[in-house]
């Protein structure tokens, strides 16, 4: 980012808006809806300004501009609809050390003007660093459909009630009360109009400390897809949110975390191949005595948690504690990189069976014996393959198929390193070494149409 957003406390501050025509009267219908006081400087004013000066709205400053009249602003707007003056205003302005805003001259600002939707105190701001308004101006539609118009008064009355709230309920309580509020039926009622009813289940739910609907568990195992960060599920994003720690894997990508609340705690647990920092049962124990404390948790993993991704462990550890877990399905690896590479995992016609395999064995002995499932109609997805590749295409050699089964490699699917090959089985170990394909990898194996598998031999792995 090369602006930080933030919102600014304008009650009794100083804004100066120069120019009195209609650039500066879009800038004071802005900045009419804040408590600031607004200053006008402009030898002339057009009607609608007149007016807010003639009604006390706005202050009109009419003597010359100089260093002076910029000092003290908390904003200044420069939006005289000269390019040659505004530059001049802005020279004045950064001289008395002000925040400046040149309408239409984005390398003079310091400060941008955002596309807003206002549900006061809900307030919306969408920046491009004056790069695209018109986007900032499409986002803003899509946000000003999905809000409903009277959110901003639902919000004013969960203010009003925050501190009943915070006198009778515990954090954690709170956080389940506010998100049944804005989730459920509260919201419901007070957008359909029913404000008083809306108004009684708040007040009675803080009351009773009871929250009607049903809370997440304590623990949400939840896939964070592939590679980048919107293949993950809206679900997962909304875990993600609620989360009070967050133990999350090494491939998981960096902007996932940003989704989640600011003062959320991350701990990373990632597994690098051959490291032994973090054991599943020290993850295991992490995610139990976190649980333990009351913290919600989510364990952020690569994929899909329930796809060679040890998930199955760290629930049965967290059942054996008496700790109730979600599963929050992900996109799993297989389904990324058969997409990247325009592909559908199983087709009519073609291949109507999908066997997913690791390249393997929980003992390290080497692949696991899945090579005889290889057949006309089935594709084999060998996920962390890689370094098993000579023991596969061993395997295939000794079935005398290695010539016959088609290879795709998907590398780091669905990020920006991602890197496709094709290749024969038989030439699998090269390419791998020729390219340094790096994991994580999938292996996708078939047959060639023509090959007929009704007389070959079982294939076994040594």
């Amino acid at each position: 980012m090369k602006t930080f957003p933030m919102f600014l406390k304008m009650t009794g501050r100083s804004v100066l808006i120069c120019g009195g025509g209609e650039q500066a009267a879009q800038k004071c219908r802005l900045m009419l809806k804040t408590e600031a006081q607004i200053t006008i400087a402009a030898p002339a004013l057009d009607e609608e300004l007149s007016a807010l000066a003639r009604g006390g709205r706005v202050t009109w400053h009419m003597d010359r501009v100089t260093v002076e009249t910029f000092r003290g602003r908390a904003l200044v707007f420069v939006a005289t609809g000269c390019p040659g003056l505004d530059a001049s205003l802005h020279a004045l302005a950064d001289e008395a050390g002000a925040l400046i805003n040149v309408v239409d001259q984005p390398e003079l600002c310091d400060a941008y003007t955002p596309s807003i939707v206002d549900r006061d105190p809900v307030v919306v701001a969408i920046g491009t660093e004056g790069a695209a308004p018109v986007l900032g101006r499409q986002i803003k539609t899509r946000l000003e459909q999905e809000l409903e118009p009277r959110l901003g008064d639902l919000v004013a009355l969960a203010g009003r009630l925050r501190a009943r709230a915070a006198a009778r309920l515990q954090p954690r309580a709170r956080r389940d009360l506010w998100r049944w509020v804005f989730n459920g039926p509260v919201r419901e009622a007070h957008a359909r109009g029913a404000e008083r009813e809306a108004a009684r289940m708040l007040k009675e739910t803080i009351e009773t400390g009871k929250v009607p609907e049903a809370q997440p568990a304590p623990v949400a195992l939840v896939g964070a897809g592939p590679g980048c960060r919107d293949l993950i599920t809206l679900r997962g994003v909304q875990r993600l949110q609620e989360a009070d720690v967050i133990f999350y894997d090494r491939l998981v990508d960096p902007g996932l975390l940003e989704l989640a609340r600011r003062d959320a705690e991350r701990v990373y647990v990632g597994k690098t191949p051959g490291a032994t920092q973090w054991p599943q049962e020290r993850i295991n124990a992490l995610l139990v005595n976190a649980a333990k404390s009351g913290q919600r948790v989510v364990r952020l993993k690569c994929g899909d948690p329930g796809i060679f991704a040890r998930g199955a462990e760290e629930a049965e550890a967290l059942a054996e504690a008496g700790i109730a877990v979600e599963i929050v399905p992900g996109v799993t690896a297989a389904s990324a990189a058969a997409a990247a590479e325009g592909e559908f995992l199983t087709k009519r016609g073609r291949n109507d069976t999908l066997v997913l395999t690791t390249g393997h064995h929980e003992d390290g002995r080497g692949a696991p014996e899945w090579l005889a499932q290889l057949q006309s109609g089935v594709r084999v997805a060998v996920y962390m393959g890689i370094t098993k590749a000579s023991d596969i295409v061993a395997a295939l050699d000794r079935g005398g198929l290695a010539d016959q089964t088609e290879v795709l490699i998907v590398s780091q699917a669905e990020t920006p390193e991602q890197q496709r090959f094709r290749c024969r089985a038989s030439d699998l170990v090269a390419t791998i070494a020729d390219h340094q394909i790096p994991h994580p990898a999938m292996l996708f194996l078939s047959l060639d149409q023509a090959e007929q598998m009704s007389e070959r031999p079982a294939l076994r792995l040594a």
